[in-house]
């Protein structure tokens, strides 16, 4: 092959890809002085991503089959543009040998490996067989070509429960389901199929053995087209909830400096087995002892900021380096690890109810800024819509310090200070998460988050004092906004007036909770707040996103956010919403009845698990939807009997739409 057609130095790239991704990639891009080219659906006509490229073209609808993943739409797009080279990021179609081929074929660099490449590497079972050749370590498993379920079956039975089923194209846990014994192992099989099918197209599984209280350790490598081939250390991916990374850190705080030169060697052994181009990624599963090689993703990882803080090195342009034909800047042994880092992902999604995810508009985004060693990858802004289409990731955040402990406390504090609303997130669970002393002494394994998410998504507790006063400077804060009150006039005082004394009553309630009642008195002297039997003098001081509240001669800041009669506050004692009671009445609670099943989210039927009149034990599975290419069961609130099905498999249903009707058993 051509090398010249390969690799070769381009000025205008096209980012196959949105989100986060697609916004990293541009930056960089534009500070290497590219022209660059974003793509969208219809679902991102306004997204972050479209408004940083210089130039951007419509794909088609929302549907990623539909735009993301066109390959004759990405390819016309970039003809139509001038654009001379493709990045496909991460997801959709970074790893489809089929893409890479197509690019070449229309002229374009890919930045990435070869389609043979990542035939060979991509493919689980493929790149098992020749890791095994080379002789890098392997999980005993099954990675044939039959895919039959006797064939299935009887290699779970010789490898011997647990077992992984996972599907052999793509990643991110899609498609993977443990399974403890033989009975489970049909109804496992069909799910992780379905999964696989619809997330890559692809339904091939392989099996292998399931290392309890498994680690998850993986080494970035980087080839160039000069024969250069290097390791850029290892990240350490361990805390993980359903085979999906939720923390990621540099470098590993498991092992020492002799290990890790044996799993880099290793890597690197793995990688120059197809004489490897390109950023990619070799991952390795421990067992705390011996380490064993799962896959290659043979393209840019979510975490690769972790290993960008620790090494100095920019992946996205080194990675547009090798494209233009370029050697690698640096050998192996000018490689420098220097302190550790972090990184947390940020999802809208809701932990407290089995991390479902979250649509709707952002309202309000405050992020703290980039300055201490913090770092945030963000792919969306206040205003822009979170839709049901796409991976529910919004940001990443990551810190950098000399050590593991600050690089922890750094990230943390960055999350307590991120205000995110309009959509639910999973920041409350991350700082639980950042903030649990077995996190903190590296006492984890893979299974940690699913055996500790009692612990880590616990209720917030109920508003104090604080927050209670909180409320008030907050609502009549806003109240003086809106009717445009001049700075440093008096009446910026709560109620001031040069004679006399008022009160003013409010009510708040937390979700259906009793209403806890605060009375502020003002006027002439200072003002103060009764709550019950105590009355404590303040101030507030008004700033940016919220305000300092000094109560009984304690300043505390606080974040607040308010529409209508919602309230949101963060305070040192954590985040709260309240509902601030309407003082004139009317106020109604919406009656919902739990015997509906309703859909939580936008998504598609993909699976009906019970037949009307079946009689049901309270968590049974109903049906299954597909949202955010992710599958969610739906399960009897209670026990009793299956009154009706109101929806089939391949139905597309919205929000709030009734599913099913569950019928109390009355024992």
């Amino acid at each position: 092959m051509d090398r010249s057609k390969l690799y070769r130095r381009f000025r205008t790239l096209l980012i196959a890809n949105r989100g986060e991704i697609a916004c990293r990639v541009i930056r960089t891009a534009r500070a290497m002085g590219l022209r660059t080219v974003a793509v969208y659906s219809e679902a991102d006509r306004d997204a972050m991503h479209v408004a940083l490229a210089d130039e951007a073209m419509l794909l088609g609808p929302a549907r990623a089959r539909d735009s993301y993943l066109n390959v004759e739409r990405l390819i016309e797009a970039a003809r139509k543009t001038g654009a001379e080279a493709v990045h496909p990021g991460y997801g959709f179609l970074s790893e489809n040998a089929d893409f890479a081929r197509a690019c070449f074929d229309a002229g374009l660099v890919f930045v990435g490996p070869t389609a043979g490449m990542m035939t060979a590497m991509g493919s689980k079972s493929g790149s098992k067989a020749l890791m095994e050749k080379a002789g890098v370590p392997l999980v005993p498993g099954y990675h044939g070509e039959a895919q039959d379920e006797a064939t299935l079956s009887k290699a779970a039975e010789g490898i011997g429960f647990p077992i992984l089923v996972k599907a052999s194209a793509g990643g991110g846990g899609r498609g993977m389901r443990i399974v403890r014994s033989a009975a489970e192992l049909e109804p496992a099989i069909v799910s992780a199929k379905r999964e696989a099918k619809a997330a890559f197209g692809d339904d091939r599984m392989l099996i292998e053995k399931y290392v309890d209280n498994p680690r998850h350790i993986e080494v970035q490598v980087i080839g160039d087209s000069h024969g250069n081939l290097l390791s850029l250390f290892e990240r350490e991916c361990t805390l993980q909830r359903r085979h999906q990374k939720v923390i990621e850190e540099a470098p590993s705080p498991t092992l020492n400096a002799a290990q890790r030169e044996t799993v880099c060697a290793a890597a690197r052994k793995a990688a120059g087995a197809v004489n490897y181009v390109g950023a990619g990624t070799i991952e390795f599963v421990s067992d705390g002892r011996d380490v064993f090689f799962i896959e290659m993703n043979t393209r840019l990882q979510v975490e690769h900021p972790v290993t960008e803080l620790i090494t100095g090195i920019d992946l996205v342009e080194w990675q547009l380096r090798v494209a233009f034909g370029e050697a690698l800047p640096l050998r192996q042994d000018e490689i420098r690890l220097n302190g550790h880092a972090v990184e947390a992902r940020v999802y809208a999604e809701n932990p407290t109810k089995n991390f479902m995810p979250s649509v709707g508009k952002i309202s309000t985004w405050r992020l703290p800024a980039e300055a201490g060693g913090l770092r945030v990858d963000a792919g969306y802004r206040e205003g822009d819509a979170v839709s049901p289409y796409y991976d529910a990731m919004l940001a990443k955040m990551i810190a950098w310090a000399p050590t593991r402990d600050v690089a922890i406390e750094r990230l943390n504090r960055g999350l307590e200070e991120t205000d995110v609303r309009g959509i639910v997130t999973n920041i409350p669970f991350l700082s639980a998460l950042m903030t649990h002393p077995k996190v903190r002494a590296n006492a984890i394994d893979t299974g940690f988050i699913e055996r500790e998410l009692a612990v880590l998504t616990q209720a917030v507790p109920a508003p104090g004092e604080l927050e209670l006063c909180a409320a008030v400077a907050a609502v009549i804060n806003e109240e003086q906004q809106a009717a445009h009150a001049k700075e440093n006039s008096p009446w910026q005082t709560f109620g001031w007036q040069p004679v006399g004394r008022r009160q003013r009553s409010f009510a708040f309630r937390v979700g259906h909770g009793p209403e806890q009642k605060v009375t502020l008195n003002y006027g002439s002297g200072p003002s103060t707040l009764v709550i019950g039997e105590r009355e404590l003098a303040f101030t507030v001081a008004a700033k940016d996103g919220g305000f300092d509240l000094t109560l009984d001669g304690v300043k505390s800041s606080v974040a607040a956010v308010i529409d209508g009669h919602e309230l949101y506050l963060r305070t040192r004692n954590g985040r709260f919403d309240l509902h601030w009671v309407d003082p004139f009445g009317g106020e109604t609670e919406e009656q919902t009845g739990e015997d509906k099943i309703a859909a939580p989210l936008p998504g598609t039927v993909v699976a009906v698990l019970a037949e009307e009149g079946a009689k049901l034990d309270r968590g049974a599975p109903i049906l299954t939807l597909e949202v955010m290419k992710m599958e969610q069961t739906l399960r009897a609130p209670f026990a009793g009997v299956l009154k009706s099905i109101k929806c089939k498999v391949g139905d597309i249903v919205q929000e709030g739409v009734e599913l099913a009707v569950v019928e109390p058993s009355g024992e």
